[in-house]
């Protein structure tokens, strides 16, 4: 049988010859005893016997992988521990017991994850994600197993654990060792191990928040919605962390994960996206790019619909207050872009003061003229009057201040454009698109004598 589609209940119909490992001395007598008390069991007897031994069975567990190297053993006691920690993750905390001060509790699970088969690699990991969240935390930082044990053999410690399951994790983003569970199971644990700030450390130090950003797309299946959803978290945990957020600063999380919350009904996906956002929009340069992004609008169609949630409730009310301040304390082209990128334009003052277009009519070279190609798309596209007239006459007054507007617009095949809307049945757009023909015709030198 493929071993990467193998499964927990497969595996645990085995029967693993106990007696014989006693026999050759590779577990206790003890370690048979509670075997037998445990093995095979109900799943309320096994809970009790957890509740009274627990301690004595995770160094059962562990002393197993540890000494017995046979994959179908391996895999029956990875099974009877991911099983234990799935029915109650706080169990994890087992393996911190005083009791176990000097066992190597991390070490089987490390090594096994570069030396197994999918199924043990997978168990290990969430066996380790499990492990490292449930450990006891100290006044100045954490305490891990061994760390100041006087044994011969040198313990693993947290930093070795940490760098090398971040670094598996790292590996199944780029290259998985199983094509359809490596990325989903690596971003699972990811969103559980990046609430620690050693790991979000570990993480960023790895290259690792570049793997995440493709996974920000819009999602459609179960499946995919659950993996959106952890890439988010992670992305949400890592927006708490420096380093991480110079790098989402210049790459295209902040699209994305737009163009995830404009498209999802998710609230789960939706509430940890505006969460992420309501953390970075006072840092750096995010305002300005989610105002770029047409957030304001986007956050005020989703206060329209009915969440249940009121933490993403309160957050895009923050958030819409948050934008709008930003917007207040934009430069006038910035204000003047927002509204373009948002498709609704109307008569501000900026529209027809002579000082905007004198001071910022350069602004429109920015990213090969984006701004002037918004405003040719709402003529294509807006069937609303206002729009149409606003976006003819700036057309108009970009021909009027530009030194090379003429040719610029002409180059944009705006002419065409322009026309069509001449015989608009609104008063308004072709008396705006009349003017923007004639400075087109005209050219900059006549274009100031034509009435505005």
């Amino acid at each position: 049988m493929d071993q990467a589609e193998l499964s927990m209940e497969q595996v645990l119909k085995r029967d693993i010859p106990w007696e014989t490992y006693m026999t050759t001395k590779l577990i206790s007598a003890t370690g048979l005893q509670l075997l037998r008390r445990f093995d095979k069991n109900s799943e309320s007897a096994r809970a009790q016997l957890l509740d009274e031994d627990g301690p004595a069975y995770v160094h059962l567990f562990v002393t197993i992988l540890r000494d017995i190297f046979k994959e179908e053993t391996v895999e029956y006691v990875l099974a009877l521990i991911y099983e234990m920690l799935s029915a109650n993750p706080t169990r994890a905390r087992l393996f911190h017991d005083e009791s176990l001060a000097h066992e190597d509790t991390y070490e089987p699970f490390l090594r096994l994850l570069s030396k197994g088969n999918w199924f043990i690699q997978e168990k290990s990991c969430k066996i380790l994600a499990w492990t490292i969240s449930a450990r006891p935390k100290a006044g100045n930082g954490v305490i891990a197993n061994g760390e100041a044990s006087a044994s011969k053999k040198p313990i693993t410690t947290i930093d070795d654990v940490l760098n090398g399951l971040v670094e598996w994790l790292c590996a199944q983003l780029r290259q998985p060792s199983h094509p359809t569970r490596g990325a989903p199971i690596a971003i699972s644990c990811l969103s559980t191990l990046l609430k620690e700030p050693v790991v979000r450390s570990s993480f960023v130090q790895a290259d690792g928040v570049k793997l995440l950003v493709p996974l920000i797309s819009p999602a459609s299946t179960q499946q995919s919605i659950q993996l959106l959803y952890e890439t988010c978290l992670c992305i949400w945990l890592l927006s708490y962390y420096e380093p991480a957020i110079e790098y989402l600063a210049t790459s295209r999380t902040m699209q994305r994960l737009t163009e995830v919350v404009k498209s999802s009904t998710k609230e789960k996906v939706v509430r940890v996206v505006i969460l992420t956002f309501r953390n970075l929009l006072p840092k750096g340069t995010f305002g300005a790019q989610m105002v770029d992004l047409g957030l304001p609008h986007i956050i005020h169609s989703l206060k329209t619909q009915a969440w249940s949630d009121e933490d993403l409730l309160d957050a895009l009310n923050q958030l819409e207050e948050g934008l709008k301040d930003k917007i207040r304390k934009l430069s006038s082209f910035d204000k003047y872009k927002q509204e373009v990128l948002l498709g609704h334009l109307d008569w501000n003052p900026m529209h027809k003061e002579a000082n905007f277009w004198r001071e910022n009519v350069t602004c429109f070279e920015e990213n090969d003229f984006q701004i002037l190609r918004v405003l040719l798309t709402i003529l294509d596209t807006s069937s609303d009057p206002r729009s149409l007239a606003v976006a003819c006459f700036d057309l108009s007054q970009f021909i009027q201040y530009h030194a090379a507007g003429r040719v610029i617009v002409t180059d944009l095949k705006a002419k065409e454009r322009v026309m069509k809307l001449m015989n608009h049945e609104n008063a308004e757009v072709t008396k705006n698109a009349l003017l923007c023909i004639q400075r087109l015709l005209l050219g900059a030198k006549y274009a100031s004598f034509l009435q505005v």
